[in-house]
């Protein structure tokens, strides 16, 4: 898969990731928020870390910036 997410996207998504997962685990919040907050906090903490949003993909949305040097 081409690299949809990047620039400044990809840390915010890693801290929003780690903190969401954070929270979930250590909040003592009711079962369904913690299973909430770790479900978005895994969610983003991947999509951050590989560069790939299967949901930008889906809205054509591409913020990864385009390689300089390559020709074509």
């Amino acid at each position: 898969m081409a690299c949809n997410v990047g620039g400044v996207e990809r840390p915010i998504r890693i801290v929003v990731g780690i903190v969401a997962l954070g929270i979930g685990a250590f909040a003592g919040l009711p079962p369904v928020g913690t299973g909430i907050a770790l479900v978005i906090g895994t969610i983003a903490l991947v999509t951050g870390a590989i560069g790939v949003c299967p949901l930008w993909g889906l809205f054509g949305i591409n913020t990864c910036p385009v390689a300089s040097g390559k020709k074509g």
